[in-house]
């Protein structure tokens, strides 16, 4: 049986992976367990921990690391920690390969502790470019650590063909939250309701925003504008909580002070887990903020999306996709055309460029299917 440990860092990423883990539990010629670190023990990350134990996924290790939303300084040390522990686990059990999702720099960490061990890493969601943050470049450099890649699109696949990576490596499968929201029986809308406590007989817009990493100092003065845009549109609006991104501190705190003056108007989840998420989602008027799933999952429900600033720069966008930059006009112009009937009515039957819901079972399949030897550890640059 081979066996696979697969790094989750928090609900974004454990949200992907439930596909894939569900139809690795089908298998069976595959084992696996979780790494389990970054926000998911977060004090301030709502103990997300707690989804993938009501789950009953197995979990290998719990890498605690240091709170990183105040300091530049506590995400190295974070990253160190994260990388130092991952090499007492692979030193310690005998996994046959590890599974890593996205860009975060706990994952990097991960990624980066399998180089000695010479431990093949499967990469999903390689490729992709988001200028505004430091993961574009956490990204990269793990595909170069890599040995297989999942690519969402097929841009994202020529990118990793870019960076010297031979073509038997790259697969596109498709983003794997598709599988998710186009085949799980996500809640009803009295359900939602009732769970969180949230009324929804008015649809809500739904905000989600993070730190843009590479503007440092930003984060005040650009939910300043975010919330000053949402008081003059004047509807309900349900937050998510920021990610443990540096800065995260600052958009929580004018978070809880906006909460304050729209109470009964405005509401704070600090966690929806994969399925509630997607839920909220289709009950949602539209989207806003500068989240990945507001390019991802957003199209999959046909629904207008307001994707603010640098964050998300560089990404393949669909339809419903409104762009502005980060100052409280631009952003309260784009949600005003994202709640225009027409253009709501415009997106109708629109095709999301993600993927078709079967992203699981091509990366899935590669896993179990491939063969690990010196072929597969062997890495060449290809020159293109």
């Amino acid at each position: 049986m081979r066996r696979l440990l697969i790094a989750t860092a928090g609900r974004s990423d454990y949200g992907i992976y439930r596909p894939i883990l569900d139809r690795i539990e089908a298998e069976p010629e595959l084992d696996y367990a979780l790494l389990v670190t970054g926000q998911h023990l977060s004090d301030a990350g709502g103990g997300t921990v707690e989804e993938i134990e009501a789950d009953g996924r197995p979990i290998a290790a719990r890498v605690r690391l240091p709170e990183t939303a105040a300091s530049r300084g506590a995400v190295a040390e974070a990253m160190a920690v994260a990388l130092s522990e991952t090499g007492v686990l692979l030193a310690g059990e005998g996994f046959d390969m590890v599974v890593v999702l996205g860009d975060r720099f706990e994952i990097f960490a991960v990624t980066a502790a399998c180089v000695p061990f010479n431990i093949p890493v499967a990469h999903i969601h390689g490729g992709e470019v988001s200028f505004g943050a430091i993961d574009d470049s956490l990204r990269h450099a793990m595909t170069k650590m890599a040995h297989l890649h999942f690519a969402a699109t097929d841009d994202y696949a020529r990118r990793i063909r870019q960076l010297g990576e031979e073509d038997w490596r790259i697969t596109v499968s498709g983003a794997p939250a598709l599988d998710t929201m186009m085949k799980a029986e996500l809640p009803d809308r009295a359900t939602l309701s009732a769970r969180f406590d949230l009324p929804l007989d008015e649809p809500p817009l739904m905000v989600t925003f993070h730190p843009v990493t590479r503007q440092f100092g930003e984060a005040e003065r650009q939910t300043r504008a975010l919330l000053t845009a949402l008081e003059a549109v004047n509807l309900p609006v349900v937050l998510t909580a920021p990610n443990a991104d540096v800065e995260s501190d600052v958009i929580r705190r004018l978070f809880d002070a906006f909460l304050a003056r729209r109470a009964g108007r405005a509401w704070l989840v600090e966690s929806f887990g994969a399925l509630n998420y997607l839920a909220m989602l289709r009950e949602a008027r539209a989207a806003v903020g500068n989240s990945s799933s507001g390019l991802i999952e957003t199209p999959g429900f046909e629904l207008p999306t307001v994707n603010i600033g640098d964050r998300q720069l560089g990404r393949t966008r669909a339809a419903n996709v409104i762009d502005c930059a980060a100052d409280a006009d631009a952003i309260e112009a784009a949600i005003r055309q994202a709640l225009d009937p027409a253009f709501r009515a415009s997106l109708a039957g629109m095709a999301n460029p993600y993927g078709d819901g079967n992203a699981a079972e091509r990366i899935v399949t590669t896993l179990r299917d491939v063969p690990i030897d010196a072929r597969l550890t062997g890495k060449i640059f290809v020159d293109r």
